[in-house]
Formats: structure tokens, sequence, C-alpha cells
């Protein structure tokens, strides 16, 4: 340009506007927390200090809480004697540190700051805490409130246990994927992803008053060494730097942020001094993070006992070296005494004035005033592990995984796996011998062939494996037991598992699912052809139950990659899945229902364990297809030597007729072959020409049919003389006694007919009066065969069960289950002269060989609230129309109220409201189930979504222990929900 003046005038608006954007930028500026408002007592006790105690306010030291009485009190004494300005915690427990924190406080002229690495929660560095997911797998979450939420969270857990300092989050931006040191502690390689995460994990913390640490300035995701051993050079250009690392700590100070931590790298660009690290920079301290990017929060060094300084300059002089560049608070301090000396020398010498300390010692009590720590009362013990550990804290742990796991493959959307009666699964766990809770969180949908492969399985075995693998429908494979860190070599994955999982995946069709460090996708050949691929970014018991429920349509996926791995997978790749097909398993906080509402129910169980009501209970409530309560109590009998889990099997008793014989009438009256309104004559020829060959169903299902309530059929097997008669039992199995009735006793082939003939024979009242009666249930395998043209026990696993997934749900569970998992009833004195155990209690059903409509079935709690979630709503499961035409609702209804208040083979509520009735006070007059002689209970609530299940074995030892009915425990139970719900 080459008018002057005119040049002027432009240089000079461009330098106003240019000024003018800059205050307007810094006007936007959040301010940083503790500096917003005045501190009086800040500047009191700042006064109160002498030079040397101004020096140790800047001051951290180690701390572990995992060492013996003599280190504790070494620590002591120090802080006594120089009285330092904080500590940082590592390893240990919660309760350890809390009750040394305690101690600490209380010799501490001024109240210390406490810090600790708690990244993903205070799980990272003490046992017994909890561990939230790592960054880089909350990098693919699209809810940035959940980690807001979760900065919350952290921040309240280290208020328990007294911390104040979080030195989180990693705004590293990690776009190497070699990164020995961050990688997965990186939410990612996108810097405003990057940014916009940490921005919300820092507010939640702050909100909280826990001063929250933007680390490792000026950004230490793009190197190849890991500066606790060695240090790092950075050989990027100004521009770069600018661009890319520095990007998140600007937009950060921007939000608000407390405290930066300085990393211990050589940065040429900035400050070319041979060897020297960014941590003792003042280019990079001073000039660029104070002075350039006006950063006035609290500026803190990495560890000064790590390598990257630690191997050029010795303890106190490095120290003093971090003081001079510019850092506020020298962390990891290992040397007090000579820090606190050099720093008066450089005063003296006048490499810094007592000026500059003060103002740094200024804002350390500022932030500890924000901190609460002007008013610091000692840590309460009593709780601590409840506390860090609360269901509230493992639903916003369980929302994070459940939005980050990522699915990357899903051809033909087979995910979520649908139509179970289709399949023949297989559970393979790759990399591990042991059982896996990946396995077990998929057993809940359906149980398959499970197969362990260690890493060093021989690859003539692995072969043969794949051989045998053949003949299933689809094979659901988990990565387990894989490397962290890219240190380690393709992340542990073997030769052997790559050429097993590649030759698999071509073979058949195979699911995936990968529990380790994202980027060891890119060790693993061949995934990207795999029919489904999931990765959860590490391997917890929480990433596997989450990934389990994924596949099976429990929840659906959201998640979202965060860096990309190579041409297969890229940032952002993720395929959102559908979720509510099938149960969740979630904690009852996702209903609003706080855990300690429920505590009643344990207590109440207790209660009848302790009275001996029943030697154990599993106890399972599910609302809106939302399993939020599950556990297990006492033992299989009082000997207590089998603990009862909720895996385990019970005998059912009379809910065997809701879940047997009424799943078989209602779905044949979906399908036009079944009606109400006919008679037993229609259906079963043995009927015709019989007291009960008019009989219409509708009274016959509502227990007014007149029939007897019930016939002791053993009875008349028995001579005088106590011994069984010859044609009736024997004591081993024979071409004419096959049927096993319970362990040595063996029944005749054809007495089954005499049974029927008996029931056929037995009298029938003319009245419509109600009167309870197991006889038509004992029939109804007849007359499902007459109408089906299959066996009972066949038409119940092909029309039902299998396509729930409700593998337990059997007859005769000792063919198929561990007598360890088979919860034992009575020890029958008079029949069978032993314990029950994986036979049926019922005699009449033990005579017909275990398998019947009134009593026999076996089952869990899990696998029978399956089959009442299909009859609440209405016959629909997982998409499958298996009752059709609204016939459960039909059949859930009062039929002849008031005078009968059943249901069409469903209980309902006696009188309602009433405390001592059939159901729970609370529960409403449409609610319907069943109750078993053994001590089940199965209820369902329409009006809120709820499946109740309640299973014991309160006949044990003797049916005539009745104190679970005079306890109303199982009632009781259900109330303390309804209680919960309505809090």
């Amino acid at each position: 340009m080459k008018n002057p003046l005119l040049r002027f005038v432009l240089l000079f608006t461009c330098t106003i506007l240019s000024f003018g954007s800059i205050r307007a930028q810094d006007q936007d500026k959040a301010p940083i927390p503790f500096l917003e408002n005045e501190s009086p007592w800040a500047e009191a006790v700042l006064q109160s200090l002498s030079p040397e105690e101004r020096i140790a306010q800047l001051i951290m030291i180690p701390v572990y809480s995992n060492r013996d009485q003599a280190y504790i009190d070494s620590i002591a004494s120090l802080i006594e004697e120089y009285k330092v300005g904080g500590l940082i915690f590592f390893q240990g427990g919660p309760g350890r540190q809390a009750a040394m924190t305690n101690r600490y406080q209380k010799l501490s002229k001024v109240p210390m700051m406490i810090s600790i690495d708690a990244e993903w929660g205070l799980g990272m560095r003490l046992d017994s805490t909890m561990s939230f997911p790592y960054q880089m797998a909350l990098g693919g979450v699209e809810d940035e409130n959940l980690l807001f939420e979760m900065g919350r969270e952290i921040a309240r857990h280290c208020k328990r246990i007294g911390v104040n300092v979080n030195f989180a989050p990693v705004v590293d931006i990690n776009n190497n994927a070699n990164n020995p040191v961050i990688g997965f502690r990186s939410f990612g390689e996108d810097k405003h992803n990057v940014a916009t995460k940490a921005i919300a994990y820092m507010k939640g913390m702050q909100e909280e008053h826990v001063l929250a640490n933007a680390k490792h300035f000026p950004g230490h995701g793009d190197t190849n060494v890991d500066s606790h051993v060695g240090l790092p050079q950075i050989s990027f250009s100004r521009l770069r730097l600018d661009s890319v690392e520095l990007y998140p700590f600007r937009k950060l100070m921007d939000e608000g942020l407390g405290s930066v931590m300085v990393a211990h790298m050589n940065i040429p660009v900035l400050d070319n001094t041979p060897n020297l690290a960014s941590t003792l920079s003042k280019p990079i301290v001073t000039d660029l993070l104070k002075g350039e990017l006006g950063y006035e929060g609290l500026v803190f060094t990495d560890a000064l006992n790590m390598q990257g300084v630690a191997k050029y300059y010795p303890p106190g002089i490095v120290d003093v070296k971090a003081l001079l560049a510019g850092n506020d608070m020298l962390l990891n301090t290992m040397d007090v005494k000579t820090t606190i000396e050099q720093v008066k020398l450089a005063i003296a010498n006048g490499e810094i004035t007592q000026e500059e300390v003060d103002r740094r010692v200024l804002k350390v009590l500022r932030a500890k005033d924000w901190q609460g720590l002007s008013n610091w009362k000692p840590i309460e013990m009593k709780g601590i592990y409840e506390d860090l550990n609360s269901s509230a804290s493992m639903d916003i742990n369980r929302k994070l995984v459940e939005a980050s796991v990522t699915v990357l493959r899903n051809k033909n959307e087979l995910l979520p796996i649908q139509h179970l009666a289709e399949e023949k699964l297989a559970y393979v766990a790759l990399g591990t011998d042991k059982p896996t809770a990946f396995q077990e969180g998929l057993s809940r949908y359906v149980e398959a062939d499970q197969f362990l492969v260690p890493k060093n399985m021989a690859v003539e075995q692995l072969a043969d494996l794949l051989d045998s693998l053949k003949g299933y429908t689809k094979v659901i494979v988990g990565l387990h037991e894989l490397g962290l860190k890219a240190s380690v070599k393709n992340f542990g994955i073997t030769a052997e598992m790559n050429l097993f999982l590649k030759n698999l995946i071509d073979q058949q069709e195979t699911i995936v699912t990968v529990f380790g460090n994202v980027y060891s996708l890119d060790k693993i050949e061949n995934l990207q052809n795999a029919a489904g691929l999931i990765t959860t970014y590490q391997e917890s018991a929480l990433t596997q139950d989450i990934a389990s429920q994924i596949i099976f349509g429990g929840i659906g996926a959201s998640g979202k990659l965060p860096v990309t791995i190579n041409s297969h997978f890229k940032i952002n790749d993720g395929i959102k899945t559908q979720g509510g097909l099938r149960f969740s398993y979630v904690e009852p906080e996702r209903l609003g229902i706080a855990a300690a509402q429920l505590q009643g129910i344990s207590e109440e169980v207790h209660k009848a364990i302790s009275e001996k009501a029943i030697p154990g209970a599993s106890v399972l409530v599910a609302k809106d297809g939302k399993v939020f309560y599950q556990e297990a109590f006492g033992y299989h009998t009082y000997k207590e030597e089998n603990p009862v889990k909720v895996t385990d099997l019970y005998d059912l008793a009379s809910v065997t007729k809701i879940s047997t014989s009424l799943a078989a009438l209602m779905k044949l009256q979906g399908e036009g072959k079944f009606d109400v309104d006919k008679t037993l004559g229609d259906y079963l020829p043995l009927a015709q020409g019989s007291n009960k060959e008019n009989l219409k169903y509708r009274d016959i299902l509502t227990h007014q049919a007149g029939l007897t309530a019930w016939i002791a059929f053993w009875q008349s097997t028995v001579k005088k003389n106590g011994q069984f008669k010859w044609f009736t039992f024997k004591d081993h199995p024979s071409k004419r006694f096959p049927i096993q009735v319970a362990d040595h006793l063996y029944i005749h082939r054809n007495y089954a007919d005499k049974i029927y003939k008996e029931i056929m024979k037995s009298p029938v009242s003319g009245k419509h009066d109600y009167v309870y009666s197991d006889l038509s249930f004992i029939l109804a395998p007849l007359v499902v065969k007459e109408i089906s043209g299959e066996n009972f026990e066949t038409y119940l696993q092909e029309g039902l069960y299998r396509h729930l997934g409700a593998s337990t749900l059997t007859f005769n569970p000792y063919r198929h289950y561990a007598e360890d998992r088979i919860v034992p009833t009575e020890y029958d004195s008079l029949f069978r002269g032993q314990l029950l155990d994986g036979t049926v209690h019922d005699e009449g059903a033990a005579m017909l060989g275990g398998v019947s409509g009134h009593a026999g079935l076996f089952g869990d709690a899990n696998d029978l609230a399956k089959l009442m979630q299909l009859y609440l709503q209405d016959g629909e499961y997982a998409k499958e129309e298996l009752i059709k035409g609204n016939t459960v609702s039909e059949y859930s209804k009062c039929q002849f109220c008031p005078d009968n208040y059943r249901a069409l083979g469903f209980d309902r509520p006696r009188k309602p409201g009433d405390p001592n009735g059939n159901s729970a006070p609370s529960a409403p007059a449409s609610s319907f189930g069943h109750t078993g002689f053994t001590g089940t209970y199965a209820w369902m609530d329409p009006e809120n979504g709820l499946v109740y299940i309640f299973l014991s074995n309160r006949v044990h030892p003797t049916r005539e222990n009745t104190k679970l009915y005079q306890l109303n425990t199982r009632t009781n139970v259900l109330e303390l929900v309804y209680q919960a719900l309505n809090h």
C-alpha cells in the first residue's frame, strides 16, 4: 500500500478492533472459582506465617496409605516440623487414607491441601473404591451431561475422604497410537472433543468445590517416551502447538479452570535449553502459561521425582528450579528441608522476591478457603466404604459405560440377537482360562455352551475347537486379559489367538467383543469381517455386563470411536443398536428409587431366615422391563453349606400352574385352538362319559367347577406295613419301572393311567363355590397333547421357553443341572424317605415322572421373571408375539367378582389393601400372579409395570413349618417395593 497515512489508519483500526476483541473474549471468560471472591482468612493466615512456613505452603509431599506404622509416623514428623502446604496420596485404601488425613490435619498449623490422581475415580489409586470409565471410553459418549455428573460424583468421593484436588482431567490429545504413557487416559485425538469432554468433567468437580487440574501442559499426547522414565522431546512447530496441543487448555481456562499441571517434556521451539524439562522452563511456565495465555489459577508441577527431571537434578535443587520457572505448587518434593533452604537462598540472591513467593502462597491459601479448609472438620470414619460404593454412584457409572460401548460391525442387523428359539449359541472366552463376567451376563438371556481358550492353548486344540464350533448358528467371543498400554507387545494378543479368531470369523457368524485398549483392534487380523464387533475400551465386570446386554437388546449401543485405529475403524465410527428388547439390569436409581429405600427387603428376608421360616431365598423385582433388584439370601439348607445364588433353581410348586398349564392353554387360545367357554369333555376324550365331561373351563380355571381339592395318590401305593406294593415302585430302573420319582425310586410305566382314572372317579360338587383344586391342572398335559399333538414339555419348551431364553424353566432339573445349583425342599419321611433335591416336592407330580401341570416346574428367578414379563406385556416379548389376541389380559381379569375374586388360572388380590392378604396392601386390584406351597411367589402389576419373584424352600426340612405364612414375608417384601416407588 503506497499511502502511508492510509496504511497507518488501517493498522490502527485493526489494532483497536483486535484489542476490543481480546477484551471481549476476556470478559466472556468464566472466573477462576477460588479467585472470584476476597478471602480475609487467607490474608490473615499469610500474615501469621514465618518466611519458612510460607515457602512450605508451596510444597506437596507424597504419602502412601498402604505402608507400616513407622512410615505413617515419619510423615507426621515431617508435617509437624516443616508445616508443608499439602499432600498427594498414592496407593492404599480409603479408610486408612482418611484416618491418616485426620491425624495429619490435626498436626498441621494450616490445613493442608490434599490431592490425588483420580482420573477415573478413586479406584485409580485406592482399593475398595469405584473406577469410572477411562477417558478414552468417555471420548465416545455423546451426552456430555453424563461427564458433568461423573465429575460431581468423583468430587463427592474425594471430599468424603478429605481430598481437595483431583489431578484430572487429562486434556492431552492422543494423536499417537504408540504413546506409552497417555493413550487410554486421553479423551481421543480430536481437539474439540477433548476440550468439551474435559470441560464437562472439570465443571462437575468444581461444582462440588474440588479443584480440577488440566494436565499435562502444554500437551503430552504425541510423545513416544514415558516421562516417568525419561525426558520426551517435542519437536513440533509453534504453529502446531498453538493449533492442536494448546487448544483444550485454552478452552478450559476460558471456562474457569482451577489448576494446571506442567509436564516434563523438552520443547525446543519454546525453550531450546538442552535436557531442560518444560516444568523447569521459565519461557514455558511464566512467559507462555502465565503471560501469553494469562492463566491465573494454580500451577502444579508434575511429580518432581519422575525421571524426566530427577535424572538431571537432585531433590531440593529441582524444586527451586521449578519454583523459579513459575510453578506455584511443587508436587512430590522429596527433600523438604533442602527445598526450603534453596528457596531462601534464591530469595537472598534476588532470583525471586519474597513478594512473589507471598503472592503464590496467598493464591494457595485462597484456594484452600474455597475448598472449605478454612473451616476444616475431621472426616467421619463410619460408613466410608458404603458412601464410596453407593448404588447412586454405580448408576452413574453404568450410564457412562452404556453410553461409551461402541458397536463397529453389525452385518444384517444381527445385533441385538432375536428369535432365540432358532439359535444354537456358543460363548467363547478367548485369552483366559477362567469363567468370565461376560459369559455370566450372556447366560442371563439364554444359557449356552461355554468355552475357555487360554492364550497358551495348543494349535492342535484350537483346530479341534474350531471344528466343534461349526455346529453353532452364532459364536459370541470375548477377548480378555489384554494389555492396557501400547508398550505391551500387540496388547497381549498372541499369534495363536489371532489365527484362531481369523479362522473363526471366516468360518461362521461371529460376534466379537474386545475388552481392552481400543488401539488393540489394529492388532487383530480379519476383525473388520466379523459379523458383529463391539469395543468396550477396557475390561471390568461392568463393561462385560453392558456388552452382554447390548448383544441381546437389553440396552442399545450409542458410543462413537474417539480415535482412528486404521482404515477399517475410524474416528466417529459407531453403530446404534436397539435396546428395550429384553430385560435390562440396572440400579434402582435408574427408576427414581434410592437403593436405601429397598434396604428393608434384606431386613425382611433375613428376619425370616433368622426365625427359621426359610433357609434362604432369591428375590427379583423388575419395573418397565428393567430388573432393578436381584439378590440371593441365606443358604440351601440350615446346614449353611451352600449359599444361595441368583442362578439357583427352586421347585416352583403351584407357580407351575401359571407357568405351564395356563401358559399352554393361553397360547392355544390365542391360536384359536382352545376356548375357555368349552368343556373338559370337548378337549379330553378321557373325560367323556364322566362327571367332569361338561365342566366349563371358565369354571375350572377359576376353581368353581366343583372339583375335589386334591387326592393323596401316593397313599394307595403303600401297604399297612409301610412297604410299597409290588406293582408300584422299585429301587432301580427297568423296562417296567422306567420313571424316576426320586433317588433310587422308580414307578411303574403305566401308573399315570391309574392316577388319571382316580381323578375321573372323584366326586364333583354341584355347587359353584370356590374350592382351590389341583385336579384339572394334573389333566392339563393330556389336554394340551390332545389339542397340539405334542407332549406337554416339548410344547412348552419349543413354543415358549426357548423363545424367551428361559433356559432353567424345566422339569426334573437333575437331568440338566449340577446338584449344588438346585435348592432342595423337604425331607419326605412318609413317602419317599429322603431329602428331595432335584426331584419335585409334590407327591402327585413326582408319581407322574416329575412332569405335571400343577407342580413340577423348576427355575431360577430371572427365567421365571421373563415368563411373567411376557404376561405383563400381554403375550409379546422381544418382538415375538408368543400368546396372541390379548389373551393374557383377558385371562388376568376377575371373572366372577365379587363372589369369586380369581382370574382364569391366576390369583388376584383377595382383599385389596388387606395387610394380611395374599398380596401386598398397595397392590392394585388389577395385579395378578400365584403362590407356591414350597414358598414361592410370582406377581405382576400392569398398572405399575412390575414383575416380582420370591423363591424359597420354606418346606425345608418339613412342610409343617408355616412361619413364612405367619410372617407374611413374601407380601411384605412386595409392599416395601411399593413404598419405595411411592416415596
